[in-house]
C-alpha cells in the first residue's frame, strides 16, 4: 500500500473515535432513513441490489463510510469477520458484496449511505439520485467541519484499501481500525 493510502486509512479510522464525527454520520444515516420512509420502496430481500453484476451498479462509498461500517461490525467473529484480499477477490468474481449473505446483507445497520438508498425497485429510480446527491453533500460538509481527507471510490476497493493496511504493516483487522 502506498503511503498515501495509509495515511488515508488512519486518518479515516482515527475518526470513528470522534463521537462528533460518528454522530454526524449516523444523522446522515437517519435522514437517508426518513427520505426512504417517506418514498415507501419496496424491498423483496432478493439479494439482487447486494449482486453489483447482476444489477449493472456499482456501489461508491467514502473512506469514512467504510471505516464507519469495519468499525462497528460484530465482533463474534473478529471486528472484521473475515474480511480478506481473498474474500474481496471473492466477492468481485461473484459480482456482489463481500458482506452479502445468501440474499441478506450483513451489515444492514451499519452499511453505507449508498447502499441505504438504493432499491431495485424500479419505481424508486428516479428520486434515488437526487436523496443520494443531499446526503452527500452533507457527508462532505461533515470531513470540512473535521478536517477529514475525502476520498469517494468503489466499495470492494475502499474495503481493500483497509485491508491491505491491516496487512502491510503486521497489524491486525483491530489495528488499523485503532481497536486495539
Amino acid at each position: 500500500m502506498d503511503e498515501d493510502a495509509g495515511q488515508l486509512v488512519r486518518a479515516w479510522a482515527g475518526a470513528m473515535q470522534q463521537p462528533a464525527v460518528v454522530a454526524g454520520l449516523e444523522g446522515l444515516f437517519s435522514a437517508a432513513t426518513g427520505a426512504i420512509a417517506a418514498r415507501g420502496p419496496a424491498c423483496w430481500a432478493s439479494g439482487r441490489c447486494c449482486n453489483f453484476e447482476q444489477a449493472g451498479h456499482r456501489l461508491y462509498v467514502t473512506g469514512l463510510e467504510a471505516a464507519y461500517t469495519l468499525s462497528r461490525l460484530p465482533t463474534h467473529d473478529g471486528p472484521l469477520h473475515e474480511l480478506t484480499i481473498d474474500g474481496l477477490r471473492d466477492a468481485r468474481a461473484r459480482g456482489g458484496c463481500p458482506f452479502q449473505v445468501a440474499n441478506l446483507c450483513g451489515v444492514h445497520t451499519i452499511k453505507p449511505l449508498a447502499c441505504r438508498v438504493y432499491f431495485c425497485d424500479r419505481s424508486a429510480q428516479t428520486w434515488q439520485q437526487d436523496v443520494l446527491e443531499r446526503l452527500i453533500d452533507g457527508l462532505k460538509r461533515l470531513h470540512d467541519q473535521h478536517a477529514i481527507p475525502y476520498r469517494y471510490g468503489e466499495w470492494r476497493a475502499m474495503l481493500e484499501m483497509f485491508v491491505r493496511e491491516e496487512v502491510g504493516d503486521g497489524g491486525s483487522p483491530e489495528s488499523a481500525l485503532g481497536l486495539e
